[in-house]
């Protein structure tokens, strides 16, 4: 498996992370019900996996099934807590909720401290940003710090709008995670070059991107425009996401082993990289 130094954290991680939404989510990506015990089991084969791979870096939220998948993976990391790299999420909420959420999280995964707290952020409204870095959010989330119930502090985002600038120029959030993907491109242009993906880098940032397989966009594009075509297009969309030299994580959701190690096999695969930059020269 190959790592990386997690921007300024200097954490070493996986290229590739576990991704917790389909452990908890009903009918995430496809019929599938989170409270079936043999799901669950599958999800607990996978988290297994994915150890077995190398993967150290698992990501969660309580949002994921009302807590579902943050029980799961606490239950099947509990035996590898100070092995792997664990983040979890909180929307934005009073500090004070912002505390409790973060003691349930804690209670779920079965441990005394999360190594990544983020924000659980779509869009961000200007209110959002006001409320975060001058409403006592940011504030609490640095006392969580400070009380070692979080080693590293970040955000979330689905878009690239002036919150997600304002964040990162703000000095204090040390990772940042983005949708990015080849459809999915706006933090990143190489040409001009401009986006969020190259200010978080500039900051020190560690940078995790989300959605690489696009939601499955990419695919039903294919089928609609070409309905004989069965190609499978998971290499290619992995290797499009890790090929961008600042990102430093890809986040996938994975319910069973052999999607982990067909996975961590791609990330193996160094020369399936792509020079991105020049692959966006037009003369």
């Amino acid at each position: 498996m190959e790592y990386v130094a997690f921007g300024k954290t200097n954490v070493m991680v996986s290229r590739i992370g576990f991704g917790g939404a389909p452990a908890g989510l009903r009918n995430y990506l496809g019929p599938y019900n989170p409270d079936l015990p043999e799901n669950n089991n599958h999800i607990i084969a996978a988290i297994d996996a994915a150890l077995e791979a190398g993967i150290n870096y698992f990501d969660t939220a309580p949002g994921y099934g009302n807590g579902k998948s943050e029980a799961l993976m606490g239950y099947a990391l509990k035996g590898s807590r100070n092995a792997v790299f664990l983040a979890s999420k909180a929307k934005i909420c009073h500090p004070d909720d912002l505390r409790r959420s973060l003691e349930q999280s804690l209670q779920r995964l079965q441990t005394d401290r999360l190594d990544f707290f983020q924000l659980h952020g779509t869009s961000y409204k200007d209110q959002d940003v006001q409320q975060v870095l001058h409403g006592g959010i940011l504030e609490q989330m640095l006392q969580f710090k400070a009380e070692g119930l979080v080693r590293f502090i970040g955000f979330t985002s689905e878009d690239t709008n002036r919150a997600v600038y304002d964040f990162i120029q703000c000095g204090q959030f040390d990772i940042m995670q983005i949708c990015y993907n080849v459809l999915m491109q706006h933090p990143y242009d190489p040409n001009r070059p401009f986006g969020s993906i190259l200010e978080a880098e500039k900051a020190g940032l560690g940078i995790a991107v989300m959605r690489a397989f696009t939601s499955g966009v990419f695919q039903r594009w294919m089928a609609m425009v070409h309905p004989e075509n069965h190609f499978d297009y998971t290499e290619a969309l992995i290797q499009f996401v890790l090929s961008n030299p600042h990102v430093d994580v890809a986040l996938i959701g994975m319910r069973n082993a052999e999607e982990v190690r067909k996975n961590a096999a791609i990330c193996d695969h160094l020369s399936g990289r792509v020079d991105i930059r020049q692959m966006f020269t037009y003369y």
